[in-house]
């Protein structure tokens, strides 16, 4: 039986009640004495990939191909859609505060949250207490992109780019695939991999990296995508406040919903 909004609304305000005895009892959580010197002013560059070429692919697909794609990957293609406000986020790092992982405005702290995110993916078929650990001994980068595209090794060495130290394919690699590989699940594949790789994990404009691919593989396995897109999300703010400058590069979308 569902919960009332009431008895939410009464549950939200017990759990914060007890936030506020338990830091008035325990104090802070910082180390004594930590002092956090941030600087004044803070300019981000928020620049998104173009994903014109992703909201055709999925306009041009049927109801049966997207139903495919949701049923392995849930609404993350929902991001594709969303138009993101790069004046939003620029003010909203302003207020992100590394020490505490959370947005300060006045006497109100604000931080997105797992359950947040996952409502938002909906995404139903993990574990959700399985979260993403880089594989000690991973297949190659190439030996991963020849088995995701069926395509030979040759070409997969071919594609194979470095861009500012980081290992990646372009998006232009995999766009012939992704709208006529033969396979059906390969189509719905690839595309959740470009997805995650230009949306959800931005790090090279126009590529998507290596980690993305590691990250990608153990998806199959139950993994839980969330903690690892939060952590990414709350790494990039933390690096852009402390700094002042730099490049945000976590799903800036989620952000702004």
């Amino acid at each position: 039986m569902e919960e009332s909004i009431t008895q939410i609304i009464e549950k939200n305000a017990a759990v914060r009640n007890w936030s506020l005895k338990t830091q008035r009892e325990k104090g802070d959580s910082l180390v004594e004495g930590c002092v956090v010197n941030l600087p004044e002013h803070t300019t981000v560059n928020v620049r998104q990939n173009s994903l014109e070429d992703l909201v055709r692919v999925w306009n041009q697909w049927d109801s049966d191909t997207r139903g495919i794609f949701t049923g392995r990957y849930g609404d993350i293609a929902h991001l594709i859609t969303i138009r993101v406000d790069e004046q939003l986020i620029q003010a909203m790092v302003r207020f992100w505060d590394p020490a505490y992982q959370c947005f300060t405005f006045n006497q109100e702290d604000m931080t997105p949250t797992i359950e947040e995110y996952a409502a938002l993916l909906r995404i139903d078929n993990v574990q959700f207490g399985k979260i993403y650990v880089k594989e000690p001994k991973p297949l190659t980068f190439r030996k991963k992109l020849v088995r995701l595209t069926d395509m030979t090794d040759a070409w997969a060495e071919k594609q194979i780019k470095k861009k500012n130290e980081t290992v990646c394919i372009p998006w232009s690699s995999l766009r012939e695939s992704v709208l006529s590989h033969p396979d059906i699940l390969k189509r719905v594949n690839l595309f959740a991999l470009v997805i995650y790789g230009l949306v959800i994990f931005p790090r090279v404009l126009g590529h998507i990296e290596v980690a993305v691919f590691d990250f990608f593989e153990r998806l199959k396995q139950g993994v839980n995508p969330v903690p690892t897109i939060l952590a990414e999300t709350f790494r990039s703010l933390s690096t852009c406040r402390r700094v002042g400058k730099g490049r945000f590069i976590g799903c800036a979308q989620l952000l702004n919903v």
